[in-house]
């Protein structure tokens, strides 16, 4: 069996022909674009989210680009649901009841603030995930990692429009007044809310982990294998 090394080394081949080197230049420059998209995503706050947003054929762009992500049993276990201006103010209330709900002493200020992210960033939308929905062998994980990569996809399909994104969540995801709102049914879960919108201000980019914090090579000498 072979072995894979990590921290990963590069190869030395032989000298390839010249198709060859035409199609690995090729590969290596979108191999570039491709990280340099990645390595350019960054949270940016709704707050610090203004207009212009994406018009209908950037949002187009973005919401089909959910539609490539991993799907076992192809469920399609997520959908998402945009928030327009006129029910930004429904939102808000739902915001100032949900936060009621958990604190009945909140003031009239606290109230105020959380109706306000309601009102934040040119595109609003909710994620939602249906833990039931096609085949029930499939794991809620499973979907849950679908619903993920299919975020992932729309937040790189932003960045790559010049657009800054968010996903925020936090306590009003579980309250009953957001799921009446919504129209989820009993299967469904709140994941989370994405924004888009123009950068008005960006903080520095934060510090990334190394691969090799995060990865390991299995050693099946130490392994806890059966016998």
């Amino acid at each position: 069996m072979a072995v894979i090394p990590w921290p990963l080394t590069p190869r030395i081949a032989a000298k390839p022909p010249a198709l060859a080197v035409a199609r690995q230049s090729a590969s290596d420059e979108v191999a570039a674009i491709a990280a340099a998209l990645i390595q350019s995503r960054q949270t940016i706050l709704p707050k610090r989210l203004g207009a212009p947003g994406p018009d209908a054929e950037e949002l187009a762009q973005i919401l089909n680009a959910a539609a490539h992500a991993p799907d076992h049993g192809q469920l399609v276990p997520w959908r998402f649901v945009l928030v327009p201006v006129l029910a930004r103010a429904a939102l808000a209330e739902v915001f100032a009841q949900a936060l009621l709900e958990r604190d009945p002493a909140a003031t009239a200020e606290q109230a105020a603030q959380a109706r306000e992210k309601a009102h934040r960033a040119p595109v609003l939308m909710l994620v939602v995930v249906d833990a039931q929905c096609g085949d029930p062998a499939i794991d809620v994980a499973e979907r849950l990692v679908s619903a993920g990569c299919a975020v992932q996809n729309m937040l790189l399909m932003a960045t790559a429009q010049g657009y800054g994104s968010a996903l925020t969540s936090g306590k009003a995801l579980q309250s009953p007044h957001l799921r009446q709102l919504f129209r989820l049914l009993d299967s469904e879960q709140a994941l989370c809310f994405l924004s888009v919108g123009t950068v008005q201000a960006r903080k520095s980019a934060r510090a990334r982990p190394a691969a090799s914090t995060y990865v390991s090579t299995l050693d099946i000498r130490q392994a806890g294998v059966p016998t």
